[in-house]
């Protein structure tokens, strides 16, 4: 279908915000039987969804700041995702030191462990000895170190999820269309009915109206609410991250650190053969138009956990793959400290705006059903049709296929569902294995170049498959193999392949790359 032709209505929801927000109202719109249109001005996940720490947690820190309700909330859906998504979303478990001084101490963390259990609705041992400890969290630094504590949360691949998703919303009739910018919003009495769009590839212009149209554009949303009038809403924050090879932080289990100079906690865990390192959490003033990227500052203040944690380690810059940066969309409620800004999400309906912001990857269902009870009163239908279903809809396991590696049939079927046998069925010879150092098969870029909406090289190596963070040079030493799968799949001339390989390399060492000095 051409893009032009996936615009035509009408629609009863026009989504505005192609993350893991947008695609979840997408989702539980459309399979409530509403004609539903997304459009994202970038790729899918571009923003803060492919951005994140690939966590998918119950937030145990908000029980400190006394927000049991979104603790509460996350843990269910953490739980959900675990059962329905198994492969895309993975259990990992958390170590954290207990040494002399540190706070919180070992009391106050088991009791708000028993809370966690109790919500999730499980038991387990959480404290350690000092040896014990050791033996499952090596290199950690022992200079005071009395035990520690190890609790299970869960991870992803952010921006695969935000893809699952996007692949289920349209075997429910969803629309989704990727470089597609709202100019301006339609009205008509006063009131939003429709979106002005610009193609983004094309620079042709659109437009759609519907009954209702909402925003899911997360730090963009004060801009297209019209802030000005309406009052400004949001606190954009960065958080940024290292990546390391495993060999050089091997890590079984995820470390939780506290920063020997705010205390704030920071994360070292192993995820998808590499290490990341996150997270910061500062005011970002940049233009949110310009892609973020990491200071020399942001770097300089994950290293320093580093050395606290793993002194014998001697981790320096050299050892650092790649760095990215993601603005979250945090609701400004004016606290000096950014980290005690809720992580809650908001909804607002204005002028027939329906505005959703916040929030937390793990609680995009519920998310996607407060936004549709808010649009069940422009909606009627919606009434009574909003119980929670399962995220993701069973599908056949993959036929027994020897020469995939071990672990990737359960991997592969978590991240593409029922398309999984198709893509294994598409590969050719060598395509099943893995891409050294990375837990990515070749198979998954030919398939992504077939039928994922890539209109960009950093759409297949930055959100489709995540090469362009898990190797040196965003992958430069396998482009030539890459371009073999990819081109003829994408229909590229020469030109066109070398134009994109630049722009490319070009994004990676100005956004991805190490700051410099």
């Amino acid at each position: 279908m051409s893009r032009q032709l996936a615009l035509a209505g009408p629609w009863d929801v026009v989504v505005i915000g192609g993350g893991i927000t947008g695609a979840g109202i997408l989702l539980e719109a459309a399979r409530r039987g509403l004609r539903v249109l997304l459009v994202e001005q970038r790729d899918f996940a571009w923003g803060t969804s492919s951005r994140s720490s690939k966590l998918v947690h119950g937030g145990l820190r908000y029980l400190k700041e006394g927000q049991f309700g979104l603790t509460r909330e996350s843990v269910h859906e953490r739980e959900h995702l675990l059962q329905q998504a198994a492969g895309l979303v993975e259990p990992q478990s958390f170590a954290f030191g207990d040494y002399v001084g540190r706070k919180p101490g070992k009391r106050a963390f088991l009791v708000g462990l028993a809370i966690y259990d109790r919500m999730a609705g499980q038991r387990g041992r959480h404290y350690f000895e000092r040896d014990e400890f050791v033996a499952m969290a090596p290199n950690v630094a022992t200079e005071g170190l009395q035990g520690g504590m190890v609790y299970t949360d869960a991870k992803t691949d952010d921006a695969r999820l935000v893809l699952r998703v996007l692949q289920e919303a349209r075997q429910h009739g969803g629309v989704a269309v990727n470089y597609m910018a709202v100019e301006s919003l339609l009205h008509e009495g006063g009131e939003v009915c429709g979106a002005r769009l610009r193609d983004g590839l094309s620079g042709g212009q659109h437009e759609v109206r519907a009954r209702l149209v909402i925003s899911a554009t997360g730090a963009w949303a004060d801009r297209l609410r019209a802030a000005g009038e309406a009052g400004h809403r949001l606190r954009p924050l960065r958080g940024s991250h290292l990546v390391l090879p495993a060999w050089r932080l091997p890590l079984a289990q995820a470390i939780s650190l506290i920063h020997p100079a705010d205390g704030r906690p920071v994360f070292a865990y192993p995820w998808e053969g590499v290490t990341l390192v996150g997270t910061t959490d500062v005011d970002h003033a940049d233009d949110l138009s310009r892609e973020a990227a990491i200071t020399r500052a942001e770097c300089d203040y994950l290293m320093a956990a580093l050395h606290a944690q793993f002194p014998q380690l001697n981790l320096s810059d050299d050892d650092i793959i790649a760095t990215y940066a993601g603005v979250r969309p945090v609701i400004d409620s004016g606290k000096a400290d950014p980290s005690k800004e809720t992580r809650d999400h908001a909804l607002w309906l204005e002028h027939g705006l329906l505005t959703v912001t916040g929030g937390k990857l793990t609680t995009f269902r519920v998310i996607a059903l407060d936004a549709l009870k808010l649009a069940a009163t422009r909606l009627p239908e919606l009434q009574g049709q909003l119980t929670p279903q399962p995220v993701f809809a069973a599908s056949k396991p993959l036929r027994y296929t020897p020469d995939l590696p071990p672990g990737q049939a359960q991997r592969l079927q978590g991240r593409y569902g029922a398309s999984a046998q198709a893509l294994v069925d598409a590969a050719q010879a060598g395509e099943l294995e893995n891409i050294p150092g990375t837990e990515t098969i070749w198979a998954q870029l030919r398939w992504a170049a077939r039928k994922e909406d890539v209109c960009k090289l950093e759409d297949l190596l930055l959100r489709r498959t995540r090469i362009g963070i898990q190797l040196r040079g965003g992958g430069a030493g396998i482009l030539p193999r890459i371009r073999s799968i990819c081109q003829p799949e994408l229909g590229w001339s020469d030109q066109r392949w070398e134009a994109e390989q630049h722009a490319f390399l070009v994004l990676w060492r100005t956004h991805y790359n190490l700051p410099k000095l």
